[in-house]
């Protein structure tokens, strides 16, 4: 095994051979570093580096070392940082679909064949003058609204998917009835009662609860965590149309008994 201290000297030797055109004699001849001489440094040409091919290969020799243990480290490491990267490509490719939606424009018989698709049909706004909320009469509706079922009265509020074509405050019917039902007769339809209809005002279009939505795949350093609130329509049941409706019994009266006099 060379000594390190002869092959220190030996690089110094052949550097300072590089910066001069004609190596001095003394390199022919193995030094230690206080006997080699300090020459002034001189300016570095293409034919000085192009003369000394040996001292090139000499650096290559000294240079080359592999560690392979460290070589096993530096590939984890690469290839953590390959999967960080591709996780990081993945959040970036992903897109909200909300945002990226543009809005349609319908047209008036696009919007009313929609409409009815879904299950409604939209009569006009609502007025000030216009007296729709009744006193709760015991007659109740199934209704289909996409392709969500819900029993509903006169009086009772009732949260939808939201329904893209109406406006806060606009009137609808709601077609699609499935059954009707009082305390004297039911009437089922086959699907559909032709001749049934249920009454709504739209009140307000809002945001549900957020929902989390978590994903993981163990030993893959792969989470995602995202977040989704559905878009709603809150509608008031106005009326019940197609069923006889009951009378409302009137409370009875107390017959106040007159005071006898003693």
């Amino acid at each position: 095994m060379a000594n390190p201290r002869c092959i220190q000297a030996l690089t110094q030797h052949l550097f300072k051979s590089n910066l001069h055109s004609k190596p001095p004699p003394f390199l022919h001849h193995l030094r230690t570093p206080s006997q080699v001489p300090n020459f002034p440094p001189k300016p570095l040409h293409s034919h000085h580096i192009f003369s000394t091919p040996n001292f090139i290969s000499s650096l290559t020799n000294f240079t080359t070392y592999r560690h392979f243990s460290s070589d096993r480290h530096h590939n984890s490491d690469e290839s953590e940082e390959d999967d960080d990267d591709d996780d990081v490509d993945d959040d970036e490719t992903v897109t909200n679909p909300v945002s990226s939606v543009v809005e349609r424009e319908y047209s008036l018989e696009e919007r009313e064949s929609e409409a009815a698709a879904i299950g409604y049909k939209v009569i006009g706004q609502l007025q000030r003058s216009d007296r729709v909320f009744k006193a709760y009469e015991p007659v109740f509706a199934v209704i289909q609204i996409g392709a969500h079922q819900f029993k509903v009265s006169n009086g009772d509020c009732i949260h939808t998917e939201k329904l893209k074509l109406c406006e806060v405050n606009d009137k609808i019917i709601l077609n699609k009835v499935l059954m009707l039902g009082s305390k004297t007769q039911t009437m089922i339809g086959r699907p559909v009662l032709p001749e049934a209809a249920v009454h709504a005002v739209v009140e307000e279009h809002a945001l549900d609860a957020k929902v989390i939505i978590f994903k993981k795949k163990r030993r893959k350093n792969y989470r995602r965590t995202k977040g989704h609130r559905q878009e709603l329509t809150k509608l008031r049941i106005t009326d019940i149309q197609g069923i006889e409706k009951p009378e409302m019994p009137t409370p009875a009266k107390k017959v106040e008994k007159a005071a006898v006099a003693a």
